[in-house]
């Protein structure tokens, strides 16, 4: 049977490694040993033959292709920019979640501090291309269909850099292919593939964080599969520029979104893998086996961990000013930002004195009360926890009878004692009884509310008992009566015997979105602890004692970061109309609506045969897997090295597949199809593999012509979904005609019938909308996307943004002015927020 094929066949393409794949596994030169396939490689990627290593040194340096290679490299990405490029500047409004990330490019022009729950790599980046453009900061991206053109923004080059990360992943992609070992044409068609899949080109052409993740992620791979080529050379010198090359990718992808920590779990594994087969090479010593370890060690954790670093120390560099983030952050951390700076307190707390309660759980809200009252209930003045400082924030310790008003010498408060809280600006005093609060209804939970008048004596129900539970360590008197910032204590309601709690619970409009305060019976210790952040009392000298916050270093707010992204990315629970199950990605049951307007759309969802034929590559080979295992349980022996190349390949790209989309079913937060798009390019990578093993009786010609045709299939879906991906007019007709599965939920009804139609308004929208100068407007919309599109994050960054407003106020007591910020109160009021 060897006869049968010659020189030039079809199989002088495949080029295998020298003893290594891409997993790690050792298979020797297969090219030169017996088998039923008389191969032969004319044009090897590496001269395997002689093993002079100085001879090949300047070879092996890069990325060393034939010519046909670097043809397919060019076409590819010459077709690579006119399909990412194609109408880059439409639409000419916010789009999706541009209105998160273009508004964290904002706050990096102004230094204001934010909370998002990804790393900050990617969002610096784009910032960084919005600069380079000319963008001043001034554009708030607030509202999806909010206009570009009118305030000038340079959006087009802020798209620009997701765009050509994009183009980037194409020779990323073939030279992945092409390095682990095989042929040229498996190659172009994973590339061309990856060019024209809508999903990816959809990604790549806003203002988001997937495109330099799939980029950076892409990359990590191919520079694994380069290192792993250059396994019989441990320790010289492109095998360290390979790995170190591996660790940066890894910090790169992880630095952009959490999802990296699959790139570094599918990493680890094979390097896991690799260390074990080492560990059984009876050829190599325990010392050389401690050197390999050690070098994987520094090149794939400490590379990685310190450009994590280094990216949080250029976001805490230029975030330096307060901003809309800080109510997520400590008093400790918030107070390293400018307009966060509080005076030094006096630390000794004695009745009658003005004082700031501080929630410890929870991002640390203030105790809170305004001039509205509960719609339900005992329809008493609300209790709120809110997260800014403000004049209602403020509380007059009282004792029990109020006998200490009069006293010159101040009177220290115990653990033990019963007080009351007056409201400074209402008068009120905070007041429990048994009705149960107006959100959280439950037997365990009564109302917290403000009750009383000026000049009224109160009733019992206003009574609390301080119970310290927690102190300094280095302030021993702190473990025995009120001292601020240093005690934490509980306050217990005297008749009821519940404690003052809060917890993440939001009240509705009629609460201004702001925490729910009750008193709980049950509930945990943490959301029932507060302690006092501010306090003046007019009888404690000046020269008494103080106390401040101390600002912590940059580990200490890296750490504390990081807590809030992973607690506020596990509680973005809330539903949303375009989120999707993991069980429905693999075969793109749904996508993701992200603009409508002027009669025209934006939807995620990829090219179909692309994204059904990755699922069926998966689908062979576990199936090819499965009969493998079960042959070799019978005793039957498939040595074969071709075979063997193909599926620890196969494998290897399979398990990058597993770790990047298993993970997810874990995950109880907001998922979308977008969240996939890692676990897709694992999967079209093993497209090319499988297209290989097809074809490997065929001629290098009918290879191409085989990868062609299905390219070509693969391009003609791509055009049926265009419209979809770059927002060009649609008839229903042919909306409707691509329809193929019922859950896909874009919208036809919005079309015209006809293109005539779309022509004919366009034309008379500009004939009317002309001004009188002949111009044209900048502004024209209509039928916006609803605004319950914005992803949750997107409303977190709404919420507060709606609270900022261009005013000036003159400051309260008890806090420093310097560098403060205005908000409006929920009572409509002006307040400081320092």
């Amino acid at each position: 049977m060897a006869s049968k094929y010659k020189e030039g066949d079809g199989l002088e393409q495949l080029q295998y490694s020298d003893q290594i794949t891409s997993t790690g596994t050792s298979y020797g030169d297969i090219r030169f040993r017996k088998s039923r396939i008389d191969y032969k490689d004319p044009d090897p990627i590496y001269d395997l033959r002689g093993y002079e290593y100085k001879n090949r040194k300047s070879s092996r340096s890069l990325f060393r292709v034939n010519r046909g290679d670097l043809l397919n490299l060019i076409i590819l990405i010459l077709v690579a920019f006119i399909v990412r490029l194609y109408r880059l500047d439409q639409p000419t409004s916010v789009v999706f979640d541009e209105v998160h990330f273009g508004g964290f490019a904002t706050k990096y022009m102004r230094g204001r501090f934010f909370m998002d729950v990804h790393p900050p790599l990617a969002k610096l980046l784009i910032t960084l291309a919005g600069v380079l453009g000319g963008f001043d900061g001034r554009f708030d991206f607030k509202e999806i269909g909010k206009d570009y053109l009118e305030p000038k923004v340079p959006y087009v080059a802020m798209r620009l850099l997701p765009a050509m990360l994009g183009i980037f992943l194409i020779p990323i992609s073939y030279l992945t292919i092409r390095l682990s070992g095989f042929s040229s044409a498996a190659s172009f068609l994973v590339a061309a593939l990856i060019i024209f899949e809508n999903g990816l080109v959809t990604q790549s052409r806003f203002i988001l964080l997937d495109a330099p993740l799939i980029a950076f992620t892409g990359f990590t791979v191919l520079m694994w599969v380069k290192f792993h080529n250059e396994q019989t050379r441990p320790f010289k010198f492109w095998w360290w520029v390979w790995l170190a090359m591996t660790g940066v990718g890894l910090g790169l992808t992880v630095s952009c979104k959490w999802v990296g920590l699959f790139t570094i779990a599918h990493i680890g594994l094979s390097t896991i893998k690799g260390l074990w087969e080492l560990l059984g090479d009876l050829r190599i010593t325990p010392i050389q086996w401690m050197r390999h370890f050690f070098a994987r060690a520094l090149c794939l954790i400490v590379i990685p961990i310190s450009l994590y670093c280094f990216f949080f120390v250029i976001h805490f560099a230029i975030l330096q000013n307060g901003g809309d983030g800080d109510g997520f952050m400590s008093s400790e951390f918030q107070h390293t930002l400018r307009g966060h700076g509080m005076n030094d307190m006096p630390i000794d707390v004695a009745f009658n004195s003005q004082i700031t309660l501080r929630h410890v759980n929870t991002q640390g809200g203030y105790l809170h009360s305004h001039k509205h009252n509960y719609p339900g209930g005992s329809t008493q003045q609300q209790i709120t926890l809110y997260p800014h400082k403000d004049h209602n924030n403020l509380w007059i310790l009282q004792n029990e009878t109020n006998l200490a008003v009069n006293e010159t010498k101040p009177i220290w408060v115990y653990d033990g004692d019963v007080i009351r809280l007056e409201h400074n600006s209402t008068h009120r005093r905070l007041h429990s009884h048994d009705v149960r609060p107006p959100v959280t209804d439950a037997d365990f939970q009564n109302e917290v509310s403000a009750y009383g008048y000026e000049g009224f004596e109160g009733d019992a129900n206003d009574f609390w008992r301080v119970i310290i539970v927690d102190h300094d360590k280095s302030d021993p008197e702190s473990k025995l009566r009120l001292r601020t910032l240093h005690t934490k204590f509980r306050l217990q309601h005297v008749i009821t015997g519940c404690f003052l709690f809060s917890h993440s619970v939001k009240l509705p409009d009629w609460g201004f979105d702001q925490q729910e305060v009750t008193c709980a019976k049950g509930g945990s210790l943490s959301n029932s602890i507060w302690y006092i952040e501010t306090n003046f009392h007019s009888n404690i000298p000046e020269d008494a004692e103080k106390v401040n916050y101390k600002k912590p270093g940059f580990f200490g707010k890296l750490f504390e970061l990081n807590k809030v992204m992973w607690n506020t990315n596990s509680g973005l629970t809330d539903t949303h109309p375009y989120q999707s199950n993991p069980s429905s990605w693999v075969f793109m049951k749904s996508g993701i609506n992200f603009w409508s307007k002027d009669h025209r759309q934006v939807f995620l969802i990829g090219n179909p045969l692309t994204w059904w034929s990755s699922a069926f590559a998966l689908i062979v080979f576990v199936f090819a897997k499965s009969i493998m295992l079960l042959r070799a349980k019978r005793g039957y022996k498939d040595n074969n090295a071709i075979k063997e190349h193909f599926e620890s390949n196969a494998g290897f790209f399979f398990i990058g597949w597993c770790c990047h989309y298993f993970p997810f079913f874990l995950m109880k937060r907001q998922l979308f199809l977008h969240h996939y798009f890692p676990a897709l390019y694992y999967a079209i990578l093993l497209i090319g593999i499988g297209f290989d093993l097809v074809t490997i009786r065929l001629k290098t010609r009918n290879r191409y012509i085989v990868a062609v045709m299905f390219l070509f299939v693969a391009i003609y879906v791509f055009s049926l979904f265009s419209p979809l991906t770059y927002s060009n007019p649609w008839t229903k007709k042919e909306c409707h005609g691509v329809k193929w599965l019922n859950t896909w939920d874009f919208d036809c009804k919005h079309n015209f019938d006809s293109y005539e139609q779309f022509y004919k308004e366009s034309s008379e929208t500009l004939s009317v909308s002309k001004t009188d100068d002949g111009s044209l407007p900048l502004d024209i919309s209509s039928n916006e996307l609803p605004a319950e599109i914005l992803t949750k994050e997107n409303e977190i960054e709404q919420k507060m943004n709606d609270t900022i407003v261009n005013n000036n106020d003159v400051p309260v007591d008890l806090v420093e002015t310097h560098n403060e910020k205005v908000r409006v109160d929920d009572d409509g009021e002006r307040a400081i927020n320092i």
